[in-house]
């Protein structure tokens, strides 16, 4: 990899943190808890990560996190991702969980929580990459399972940043869940939705006018509707845009024909993420060299683009400030 995209200062907004099991971790954490994986080594393990679309990559990847059972092992995953970030010029990082994954099959919430964020705060100080949390509720299930998710998470209030939505999109739109994000921003959670990657433009609009989400995760559906377009430019509503996720997932067929470059040419707050790396070929900067590679991105879009994830995050002003001079230099240097 090109160390200039390595060396590019960013932040990722889109990172499902189950997502970032590696095949070898889940060896070796099946192995560690005693648990029977339909896979006999880790080749086998990454054999099958071919995905038809957004479903069968879901079985799988549920099907995965069955082998986090333990605090350590939430921190071991989590550790491991931060440690990637550490290495990729990523200076802040905003990760989704989602513990339905877990409660459901019997794994105290305080035991996801407490794994995930020591690593967190570990890596501040170790590691110089400071984080948020987003607790993400599964649209495939219940309203009232997600209410009920919020409840729990109300102890910890104090630790997650916001609530997001994610799992399989289309039959579950935002309205869904209007009633539980009411209730998460009353209690203090900013909030942001998964619409726009399989389902229509109604979901981007759902996401905004119901659920008042501060950002739109993936929205690449966005251009069949003109007048989101001109909404999203002219509130510069970030798009949490993760390309090779969309290449694995037939969002798109090739990464030549992904509409990345024409969105961030109309205005709009476009960010490059990961998504779920482990299954999708990369993480932060393999995002970053596919999209210049296959795009024909110049130093000057590379740079926007770091610029929108550091502006679109949660951070405050005065906090992306030595970002935001760190990338000014950063550009200067490229010049």
């Amino acid at each position: 990899m090109r160390s200039p995209l390595v060396a590019l200062p960013k932040t990722e907004l889109h990172i499902h943190i189950e997502g970032s099991l590696e095949p070898e971790m889940m060896v070796a954490l099946a192995q560690r808890n005693g648990i029977a994986l339909p896979y006999d080594s880790v080749e086998a393990v990454r054999a099958a990560y071919q995905f038809e679309n957004l479903q069968s990559f879901l079985d799988l990847y549920y099907a995965g996190a069955q082998v986090l059972q333990s605090e350590q092992d939430f921190y071991d995953l989590t550790w491991a991702y931060l440690q990637k970030c550490a290495l990729q010029g990523v200076r802040h990082t905003e990760i989704f969980f989602d513990p339905q994954t877990h409660t459901d099959r019997g794994i105290a919430f305080e035991v996801v929580h407490s794994g995930i964020t020591q690593a967190l705060h570990d890596a501040k100080g170790e590691l110089g990459v400071s984080s948020a949390l987003i607790l993400c509720f599964l649209r495939h299930l219940s309203a009232e399972a997600a209410m009920a998710t919020l409840e729990q998470a109300l102890p910890y209030r104090d630790s997650i940043i916001a609530v997001g939505l994610d799992s399989s999109e289309l039959g579950h739109p935002p309205s869904k869940f209007q009633a539980v994000f009411d209730r998460a921003r009353a209690e203090g959670f900013l909030t942001v939705a998964h619409a726009g990657e399989e389902g229509p433009p109604e979901y981007i609009w759902e996401a905004l006018r119901l659920l008042q989400v501060s950002r739109i995760d993936h929205g690449v559906r966005s251009l069949e509707d003109p007048a989101l377009v001109e909404y999203l430019v002219e509130h510069q509503i970030p798009l949490t845009v993760c390309p090779l996720s969309n290449i694995k997932l037939c969002v798109f067929d090739t990464m030549a024909q992904h509409n990345l470059k024409q969105l961030l040419e109309l205005g709009l707050c476009v960010t490059i993420n990961s998504d779920d790396p482990a299954y999708f070929g990369g993480y932060l900067a393999e995002n970053f060299e596919a999209v210049e590679s296959a795009l024909g991105l110049l130093p000057e879009q590379l740079v926007q683009l770091a610029k929108n994830s550091f502006k679109a995050s949660f951070l405050s002003p005065a906090e992306q400030q030595p970002y935001l001079q760190e990338l000014t230099a950063y550009a200067a240097s490229l010049a």
